[in-house]
């Protein structure tokens, strides 16, 4: 059992480990248990009872003894940390996110800053040291050194793009005639090889352990429930089974810093898009289960699951989480290999160009995610809107592209009407602001925009309404020749709707070209949290059951919260935030 696996996972957390495990951490306080091989076969009370009881024997069996399946007492990992520290090792992870606090409590650091942990005790928290600064900080922010051993003094000398600075590089020898930057690019690529295997045992895993069986219990699971709680893993293992074995044609294993992995990623960028489904759906699976295990039928079963397939003591949850966290690691470790490879070396441009391209996969997954994470707001904004008529605005859309107010000219008479309008992918939505507060909006109708092609429009008389216009724009229907004219109150706001209708046909294309939708299950999820969000009058209160106990009086007292950070942000510049808010923050609705 590799460290890679080893340690306990939280519902909706982050691994506190990354899969990069420092050389050396996984043979450290390990000692394996071999539990009696259970036969294969319908997993139903039957099977059960005449091989090792009912399922429920079987989890309290399991739970009454004194080990944990895999290794002792649970985070394996974590329990070999604190054994180096307490031997005097130093321990040094790497920042994979900033860590923005006003707490003088906790250590603040930015992406790519270079932690010594110095107490791993907790699994949310750990204690750490920048310079002179010691503090508590998110253990899933950072990510262990592969390289342990390198110097202090030579890890800050990097260039962008990853690279080393080659001015002290190469100079020193490690073993037969390798340099040490031979021989961590050995360290590096071992890793990659080494993770990918456990990678595949973990999709295997829960393929064979637990899809296979929750198929044979029709009683218990639909397929849309496995649907939801499993995604498209089945996808992701076929296409990683075929990604490891084009990586083990790459690898030299009698000299692994000559191995060139670089292509095989440059291969595969297409294929690892299926990740932007898997986790689009995660959150989805998280809340399925967290239903299905109140019910303790479903914890026996899955814990029965487990034991059948010898699996490690993690919850399926925390399972599930490793695709999402997998696709993330990609550009680290490639980033860390490429620090290790020498511009002469051949793997250096394929590495340096899989890169770029693993940060596009990534990127493009963390846009889809950011988008479903919209929907929400989207439901909660059309829940304050009053008297809404016809279908949700989720049916059609899942982005608002632009919002403002326009006049609005009808026919006949060129009647003129004060609007707010909410632009969104397909559709226009128009409100009315109420007379008295102007803080309600009532729903009066929406314009489906894939029939409309924009007009600009001259200052002065119009023809087709009879009626003198300025800062005017027009949406004529293709089909039924309807036309719509607007008019901004200044030129610098008609450009920008101008602008904005351009975007809404840009990403209405780019959509039909990377597949994005969403799921009918996340629509009503989204109407069904703004429902409830709308009738309390404020928003849930997130629960955080975790730690109510202190840390060691040593340190001062641990934080009660985690901060909420993007499991797909990478250690790069932070991307532009959305503007949804931005937009609709102007309307006062929100200010209610």
């Amino acid at each position: 059992i590799t460290s890679a696996v080893a340690f306990d996972i939280l519902p909706l957390k982050l691994h506190p480990f990354s899969q990069s495990t420092p050389t050396g951490l996984d043979c450290v306080g390990w000692k394996r248990h071999i539990s009696p091989v259970i036969a294969d076969g319908a997993l139903d009370k039957t099977a059960l009872t005449d091989d090792v009881g009912s399922e429920e024997d079987l989890y309290e069996d399991f739970r009454s003894s004194n080990h944990r399946y895999g290794h002792p007492g649970g985070g394996g990992e974590q329990l070999a940390i604190n054994e180096l520290i307490s031997d005097g090792s130093v321990v040094y992870a790497e920042a994979l996110w900033d860590h923005v606090t006003m707490d003088d409590q906790e250590l603040g650091f930015k992406a790519g800053d270079v932690i010594e942990v110095m107490d791993a005790t907790n699994k949310e928290w750990w204690w750490g040291r920048i310079l002179d600064s010691e503090g508590w900080f998110p253990a899933s922010f950072v990510r262990l050194r592969v390289n342990q051993d390198e110097p202090m003094e030579d890890y800050p000398l990097k260039v962008e793009g990853g690279k080393e600075d080659d001015s002290s590089s190469g100079t020193r020898r490690f073993g037969m005639g390798q340099t040490t930057k031979d021989q961590m690019r050995t360290n590096v690529i071992n890793e990659i090889i080494s993770t990918e295997r456990d990678y595949i045992k973990h999709l295997k895993d829960i393929c064979e352990g637990y899809i296979k069986q929750c198929r044979k219990r029709a009683d218990m699971f639909t397929e849309e429930q496995l649907k939801t709680i499993f995604g498209n893993i089945e996808d992701i293992y076929r296409c990683q089974k075929k990604f490891v074995k084009a990586l083990e044609k790459k690898f030299n294993k009698d000299h692994p810093h000559l191995s060139e992995v670089g292509s095989c990623f440059l291969e595969y960028q297409t294929e690892f898009q299926i990740y932007s489904e898997y986790c689009n759906n995660h959150p989805n699976a998280c809340m399925e289960l967290s239903r299905l295990t109140k019910v303790n039928k479903y914890v026996y079963f899955f814990e029965a699951c487990r034991l059948l397939q010898k699996m490690i003591d993690i919850s399926l949850d925390g399972f599930l989480l490793t695709p999402v966290q997998k696709i993330c690691k990609y550009p680290l470790q490639l980033a860390e290999l490429l620090k290790y490879t020498n511009p002469q070396h051949r793997d250096f441009k394929d590495v340096e160009a899989a890169l770029n391209a693993m940060k596009n996969v990534a990127r493009l997954i963390n846009e889809r995610k950011r988008r479903l994470e919209n929907i929400d707001k989207i439901a909660q904004w059309q829940s304050s809107i009053e008297d809404w008529e016809g279908e949700d605005v989720l049916v059609r859309s899942s982005e608002l592209i632009y919002s403002g107010e326009l006049t609005k000219i009808s026919h006949p008479q060129a009647k003129s009407q004060q609007r707010m309008f909410f632009l969104f992918d397909h559709q226009l939505v128009c409100c009315k602001k109420d007379l008295l507060r102007r803080d309600i909006l009532y729903y009066k109708s929406r314009i489906n925009m894939d029939d409309m092609e924009i007009l600009d429009v001259e200052d002065g008389k119009d023809k087709d309404f009879n009626t003198s216009v300025k800062n005017a724009f027009k949406l004529h229907c293709r089909d039924t020749e309807e036309v719509h004219l607007f008019c901004a109150k200044k030129p610098e706001q008609k450009q920008r709707w101008l602008k904005a209708f351009e975007n809404e046909r840009r990403q209405v294309q780019l959509d039909q070209e990377t597949g994005f939708s969403i799921t009918e299950v996340q629509k009503r999820q989204a109407m069904l949290n703004a429902s409830k969000q709308h009738h309390t009058g404020k928003p849930k209160a997130v629960t955080r059951p975790y730690y109510d106990f202190l840390m060691r009086q040593k340190h001062p007292t641990l934080p009660t919260t985690l901060p909420q950070q993007q499991v797909f942000m990478l250690a790069e510049p932070k991307r532009k935030p959305s503007n949804f808010w931005q937009n609709i923050s102007r309307l006062t609705p929100f200010r209610k």
